[in-house]
């Protein structure tokens, strides 16, 4: 797909806004980060007076091949469709917050390999019953990559012609934090020992393990491009984020980045499009090990750290409270003029 990415660089209303958020009745850069937030939000949407339309988490779901040998993972490959049906049921944490949070909620399944029969609530995107074992082969074929790039796309778009302009991502996948480790060695040229981390709760033996296999993986297919190490690598879930995320910035639509997982499918984003960074809001740091260094690598600090490493867009939902407030103290503050309070010069 060929995407149109803008950059939001604009020196006149970046101006505008920045002299809207100091006059406002507090001293300059008292509100830290939310005066960040309100001065992106801003530029994304070309005013002075931005708002939030419709908010909106998108949950992608897959398989991945490896997955089936349980060397990486402590859970079996079963539990992405058991949690594909929680969420439809409105028993995990990410129904929880979005509920809490007045956020929309939409489950894709991008690749489970399970049959859900057509069931209500579930966007039907399945490219296949999970990726190939990339132990053996690469995890899809060019044509796969191809079609869940698009189909990603497409959901951002439905999304957004639903009257969305803020949209988060979350992921269900046993086996993704081994893609996503595989994706930010390649991305941010890290060693793979400094990228794997416990995942969903292996010991420190079995992250030797884990280590050692996708080290052996990284070297078996050694990509040469971002869209090669996403289909050598990836889970069509990961894929389709990388899709969504180009597609929602394209729209120019606030986007907020979850934790590990997802900032691995922005990596892939950002190799192709540097500039969709200025959509981008990092929603908190999870207590996965390298997810601290991808943000590290594209200069980013997130809202909150919390320790959390579920997954699912739960840091996203959470975090999205504070991005509401830094939206609402530019648009509803009184200035220092309409307060009649003396602003020391």
């Amino acid at each position: 797909m060929d995407f149109k990415i803008k950059s939001v660089s604009n020196k006149n209303l970046a101006e505008a806004l920045q002299s809207k958020i100091d006059q406002k009745t507090k001293p300059i850069g008292a509100l830290g980060s939310l005066e960040k937030i309100a001065l992106q939000i801003g530029l994304i949407q070309g005013t002075d007076r931005p708002i939030l339309k419709n908010p909106t988490i998108a949950v992608f779901a897959g398989d991945h091949g490896i997955a089936k040998k349980g060397e990486v993972n402590p859970y079996p490959q079963e539990v992405t469709a058991q949690m594909v049906y929680n969420f439809l049921n409105k028993g995990a944490a990410i129904n929880v917050f979005c509920t809490q949070n007045n956020i929309d909620l939409h489950i894709i399944d991008a690749g489970v390999n399970h049959n859900f029969n057509g069931i209500s609530d579930l966007i039907d995107a399945k490219i296949d019953y999970g990726t190939q074992n990339y132990q053996e082969v690469p995890a899809m074929t060019k044509v796969q990559y191809e079609n869940a790039l698009k189909k990603g796309g497409d959901i951002a778009k439905q999304i957004f012609h639903n009257d969305c302009n803020s949209i988060g991502f979350g992921e269900m996948g046993i086996g993704n934090t081994s893609a996503a480790s595989l994706l930010m060695s390649y991305f941010t040229d890290t060693p793979i020992a400094e990228c794997v981390g416990a995942g969903t709760g292996l010991q420190p033996e079995s992250i030797t393990i884990k280590q050692q296999i996708l080290s052996e993986v990284y070297h078996k297919h050694n990509p040469t491009s971002p869209q090669e190490a996403l289909s050598c690598f990836g889970g069509f879930e990961i894929v389709m984020i990388t899709g969504a995320i180009l597609k929602a910035a394209e729209l120019k639509m606030t986007i907020v980045i979850d934790g590990f997982i997802v900032t691995a499918a922005l990596l892939g984003a950002h190799a192709m499009h540097p500039e969709v960074l200025d959509y981008c809001i990092f929603a908190h740091t999870s207590g996965e090990q390298g997810h601290q260094k991808m943000l590290a690598y594209i200069g980013k600090t997130p809202l909150v750290n919390l320790g959390m490493r579920l997954g699912e867009g739960t840091g996203a939902a959470i975090a999205y409270p504070i991005i509401k407030s830094a939206v609402a103290f530019l648009n509803n503050m009184a200035s220092f003029e309409s307060a009649g309070v003396s602003d020391g010069n």
